[in-house]
């Protein structure tokens, strides 16, 4: 597992239990229940290039499902924050609120230092399958569509 670094393909997701925008906990094992996982994490809730971000992958959720995967957004903020964004853009997915940074931390998504002032978490995207283990990443910081885009291939790529 990376604890500095960012996870790689064919690594062991770790597990978790975060509450989502609702309160309620949800772990990583009870959300691969239901098929494969994209998990992207975003820093900030309602900031313009979160919102572009979560909505891309709104706008392509009906895809995602075609190929059983499910979503699930991540930030540090809390859950009545993750409540107000996903009621202002009714967003259809599980927002989970890593307060603690602790499940960033695992992902190798936390800053450190100077820039994690401004931006807590780089922006990431994982595509896990339901053994846990790691099918791609993204990584883009400017390019909001490329997160949905690109984990939509590679669920494509892992079905044909």
């Amino acid at each position: 597992m990376a604890a500095t670094g960012l996870l790689s393909v064919g690594e062991l997701a770790p597990d978790f239990e975060l509450p989502d925008q609702t309160g309620d906990r949800v772990s990583l094992t009870g959300l691969l229940g239901h098929g494969a996982l994209v998990m992207f994490f975003y820093p900030a809730a309602m900031s313009p290039g979160c919102t572009a971000q979560s909505f891309h992958f709104r706008d392509l959720g009906a895809e995602f499902a075609e190929l059983g995967a499910s979503l699930v957004g991540v930030s540090q903020d809390s859950v009545e924050r993750q409540r107000q964004f996903d009621e202002a853009n009714h967003l259809g997915y599980p927002l989970l609120a890593d307060v603690t940074g602790e499940v960033c931390r695992k992902y190798g998504v936390a800053r450190t230092g100077a820039p994690a002032r401004l931006l807590p978490m780089r922006r990431s995207t994982c595509v896990i399958a339901p053994d846990r283990h790691i099918m791609t990443v993204v990584h883009s910081e400017l390019r909001m569509d490329a997160h949905a885009d690109r984990a939509l291939a590679a669920l494509r790529h892992a079905a044909s």
